[in-house]
């Protein structure tokens, strides 16, 4: 798979006859048929005026339309898939930022993206799923007739998303054909994906990891994906024994649900033929790669991602190669090094470049990001990290996240996997509390494991003596659950606010 490929391309990888997108419930869609549907797309856009370099922004739920209306739209156009939860304005801010040309929704969908298309006056295209149509099958309800479609290039955006924006307004990360096929051939290649492999997809298909991570890799390996309607864990285990995958990703707090109920499935993990299991999005404690390993009996394979790079940057490898828990890996796809002020460092921490062919070009309409983003041909993750002398990478904390705390520099994640070792502790993240005096504080919450108590002085007693006494939460919260992002990430920056703390 050449790097200068389109997204056309990508799904030329497919036999024919073999299965590209399936869903519960559904007839699989096989590659021929996705490629029919790509084109059928192309064609009407092309059609409504709409072609190469124009935005379309899809709002539609997690599934196997979402999954084929990404790839097919992408085809033809720049696709912007936005998060269904998004209110009113919200729609309307990020439609009128990236200039949509038009909105794809259902047909009959009351979501207020459709008031805010109206107010902006983008044009509004309703699709429909044709009775008993294969998985990822859809057509639009203004029928277009028969027409070929002019495909993108493999320099033209097929993807526009937004940063997190939880410091400063949203940036735009406009990614390209070619963006998008290194990822996936780095997952690809990281994962040794084949045509028969099959991917459970649990994340959101308006996020970075679910479009690249399941969607494209497993497209671009002739395999297939089964695509849900996003993370339920009550749903979890029957979508395991019906999918019978080979493997799935998701984010830590996915992984920590799903065994928080694995006692009462073991007979669904024991007929499960997984291959392996992937997580990415943000870190993995140690202690949950090491029960998912033994409750799965297969190998857990923590990846490094972000936005600006379509998703992965660094992989821990496969059996019978080394995965060091607590490390994101080696090398899969750009280069990583580790920068300092002065310049590349070797065996200290400094912040985390990189640079390679999957690397957005900068983000859009923001000379400001760009020049703080990039640095000699170097992307700026904002991450801390050091790399060891076997090239694996560990990241020490988000530059953002550290905690100042009277001049002591403070990694959460440090503290996160000491805590994590309390046997009453589930789940835990480590935040800065402002402090009149010192400037921050440091804070955790903590989610208790079912069954097992554990006090505030508990927490910090455990801590005490593991970590300097500057380390040492000062205010220890309990929850039933942490606030997650829309994509089940922790988030640290704000979370003080979030839990009424200023």
């Amino acid at each position: 798979m050449s790097d200068a490929m389109t997204m056309f391309e990508l799904i030329g990888a497919g036999g024919d006859g073999h299965d590209a997108i399936t869903a519960p419930g559904r007839e699989a869609l096989d590659y021929a048929g996705l490629r029919a549907q790509a084109k059928r797309t192309a064609a009407a856009l092309n059609q409504r005026g709409v072609g190469r370099g124009d935005r379309v922004a899809i709002v539609l739920p997690n599934g196997p339309e979402m999954a084929a209306a990404f790839v097919s739209v992408a085809c033809a156009a720049s696709t912007a898939p936005l998060n269904p939860a998004y209110r009113r304005d919200e729609f309307a801010f990020y439609m009128k930022d990236i200039g949509a040309k038009i909105l794809i929704v259902e047909q009959g969908s009351e979501s207020p993206a459709v008031a805010a298309a109206n107010d902006l006056g983008i044009a509004i295209e309703e699709i429909t799923v044709p009775d008993g149509a294969p998985a990822g099958v859809f057509e639009f309800v203004r029928s277009s007739g028969e027409a070929e479609g002019a495909f993108a290039e493999p320099d033209d955006v097929a993807l526009l998303l937004h940063t997190s924006g939880t410091t400063a307004r949203p940036k735009i990360v406009p990614l390209s054909h070619r963006n998008i096929c290194a990822s996936a051939r780095h997952i690809r290649e990281a994962l040794e994906l084949t045509p028969e492999d099959r991917c459970l997809n649990i994340m959101p298909l308006f996020h970075i990891h679910g479009l690249i991570a399941a969607v494209s890799s497993s497209l671009g390996a002739g395999a297939s994906v089964h695509c849900t309607p996003g993370f339920n864990a009550l749903k979890f285990f029957a979508w395991l024994d019906d999918c019978n995958p080979t493997w799935y990703s998701a984010v830590p707090t996915m992984h920590q649900t799903i065994l928080a109920r694995a006692a009462r499935n073991s007979e669904a993990i024991e007929k499960s033929k997984l291959r392996f299991i992937r997580s990415s999005s943000s870190s993995l404690p140690p202690q949950v790669m090491a029960e998912l390993e033994d409750t799965f009996h297969a190998p857990v394979i923590e990846s490094y991602g972000m936005t600006e790079a379509a998703h992965q940057m660094t992989s821990n490898p496969l059996p019978p190669r080394d995965r060091k828990p607590g490390t994101v890996g080696v090398a899969a796809g750009p280069e990583v090094a580790i920068m300092g002020e002065a310049g590349p460092l070797t065996e200290a921490v400094g912040e985390v470049v990189i640079r390679g062919p999957n690397v957005t070009r900068g983000y859009e309409n923001n000379p400001k990001a760009n020049a703080e983003g990039f640095r000699d041909g170097w992307f700026r993750t904002g991450d801390q990290g050091r790399l060891d002398q076997e090239g694996y990478l560990t990241i020490t904390g988000r530059l953002k996240e550290i905690i100042n705390r009277g001049g002591e520099k403070i990694s959460p994640r440090e503290v996160d996997d000491v805590l994590m070792n309390h046997p009453a502790v589930a789940q835990v993240v480590t935040f800065a509390l402002p402090h009149d005096k010192l400037g921050e504080e440091v804070a955790c919450v903590v989610v208790l494991r079912d069954g097992l108590e554990a006090s505030e002085n508990d927490i910090r007693d455990f801590a005490k003596t593991r970590l300097a006494d500057f380390k040492t939460p000062r205010k220890v919260l309990f929850r039933d659950e942490i606030p997650k992002g829309a994509t089940g990430k922790l988030q640290r920056i704000g979370l003080a606010e979030k839990l009424g703390l200023v």
